[in-house]
Parts: structure tokens; sequence; C-alpha cells
């Protein structure tokens, strides 16, 4: 039997058509290719009973993101489990970025914003000073910053948070550790001093993709889940399943699985702070 046994929020899951906007990252990846909306989503799920979904951007090609947030949104109209979406904005602009934030304020759904700092070659990116700017805008809006870097980008990442102390920040998939490779340094104490700043949540998400595709095993993404709870405890922490991505590597509820394992023990406070309160606070999904 699966756990929970109540239903739970998913706090990142990617909705598209790629008939309908172009992601040209997808050519790299063919088999994401196609529709993956929530019928699609709902036959991935298998049995998991999933109550709300947060949406985040998907790279749609440069100049689509306003487009690709319309069509999130007039879904999220129809099919209230959408309860969130965290759009594209280019926060590079600095403050031109504004006009894109009025825009995307626009749509009820809208909680969050994410630029990919991930593809960035210089990790110091995101401490430029329009970024910088750009990011404390969000804090004007209401809005949240979903961070997503890889390991090698966290130093930087860390001094992102301590600049733009009035925004909320939320670490996407635990900050891709090198498990494939066997790091966990300096990303394991990198991750404890990015806890400490009171501002930040973390999603215990695409962590399976991160480990080697052919020689993964619980026992290998296990102290790495550990670790995050420890850091952030259930307060902090909310379960994101990464789908579509995620069936790169593994079955929705293969992820739900390992996590039952790994929280075997837990109260039941503090799985469903992980399953469903934490990303309802994070995301204001009752307000």
């Amino acid at each position: 039997m699966l756990m929970p046994d109540f239903p739970l929020i998913d706090a990142h899951i990617h909705l598209y058509d790629s008939a309908r906007l172009s992601y040209s990252w997808m050519q790299q990846a063919p088999a994401l290719l196609g529709r993956h909306l929530l019928p699609e989503f709902d036959a991935a799920c298998d049995a998991v009973q999933v109550e709300k979904v947060v949406f985040v951007e998907v790279a749609a090609d440069p100049g689509l993101h306003l487009d690709e947030a319309g069509f999130i949104d007039g879904l999220a109209r129809e099919e209230p489990r959408i309860a969130a979406m965290v759009a594209h904005a280019p926060l590079e602009k600095g403050a031109f970025v504004e006009a894109d934030l009025v825009a995307l304020a626009e749509h009820k759904s809208l909680r969050g914003i994410r630029r990919l700092i991930q593809s960035e070659a210089d990790p110091a990116f995101c401490l430029e000073p329009d970024f910088i700017a750009g990011v404390r805008l969000l804090a004007k809006y209401g809005l949240s910053f979903d961070l997503c870097i890889k390991h090698w980008q966290m130093t930087h990442a860390i001094e992102l948070v301590r600049r733009c102390p009035e925004v909320i920040f939320i670490l996407d998939h635990i900050g891709k550790p090198g498990i494939r490779f066997g790091f966990r340094e300096p990303w394991w104490s990198e991750l404890r001093e990015l806890a400490f700043l009171p501002n930040v949540y973390c999603k215990m998400s695409g962590v399976i993709t991160e480990a080697d595709p052919n020689a993964w095993t619980p026992q290998i993404i296990r102290p790495y889940v550990e670790h995050v709870i420890a850091c952030f405890g259930f307060g902090r922490t909310m379960f994101g399943s990464d789908w579509t991505v995620s069936t790169l590597t593994h079955p929705y509820p293969l992820w739900i699985e390992i996590l039952d394992e790994i929280l075997h023990g837990c109260s039941d406070a503090e799985l469903r702070a992980f399953y469903r309160d934490t990303a309802a606070k994070a995301y204001r999904l009752d307000g």
C-alpha cells in the first residue's frame, strides 16, 4: 500500500503541449515531447491521490513565457487542482522586468517566479546587479522565487538569498547534488548553511534524476533525503515529483514508495507537513 493515506499536494509538476509552444531543450530528451496535461498526469499517478499541484514553468523558448503563463492560468480556472503557478520572468532585465511582472500578476494562479540558474555557466550570474534587482522586485508583488541550481552554484545562491531577505526562496530539487558521482561535499555543508536562512524552503523533488540512472538504489538516495530533512525540518521541506522530467528515470509511484521507506516511523503531523502543509504555506494555496 502506498503512503501517504491522505491526498497530497505535489509542489512541482510541468504541464505543457509541445505542439502548442516550443521547448527547444526537449530535443535533447525527445521522450518528453507531446501533450502532458492533467489527464496524462492522472494516468501517471496511478493509485497515488494528488489533491493539488503547483505548476512550474517549463523553460519555453525565449519570448513565450507570457503565452505559457496565460495558457496555464486558463487551465487553472477550469481545473482548481492546479492550485498555483510558478511562471518564468527574465529577472536579469533588472528594473525593466517589472513590465513582465505586471502582466503576469493578472493571472490569479500566479504565486512565484522561476528564472533558471542551473543552465548558466558563470556561477556568479545570479549575483549580477540587474539579476538581484529583478529578484528583489518579487517582494513588491508578493511572489516567491524558485531557486533552480546545480550543486556547484550553491555558494553564489546562498549569497543571493542573503542579499534578498524580503523574498521567499524555494530550492528546487534539493540543489541538485552530484549523487551520480558520489559527491556529498561541498553540497552537504552548503545546504546546511542555506537552511540557516529563514526565508528558504526546500523541495524534495528531482532527487532520483541526479543519481546514476543505471546504478541507483534507494540506499544511495536515502542519506540525501535524510540530510535535507535534518537541515530544513518538515516545516520547510515539501514533496514534489518533477513530473514529467521524472519519467525519464522512474514512474511516479516509485518516488512515493522510496519516500515511504525512508520516512517510515515519522509522525502523522510530520508526514502531513511534508506532503501537504508546507507546500500550502510556501505557495499560499489557501489565500
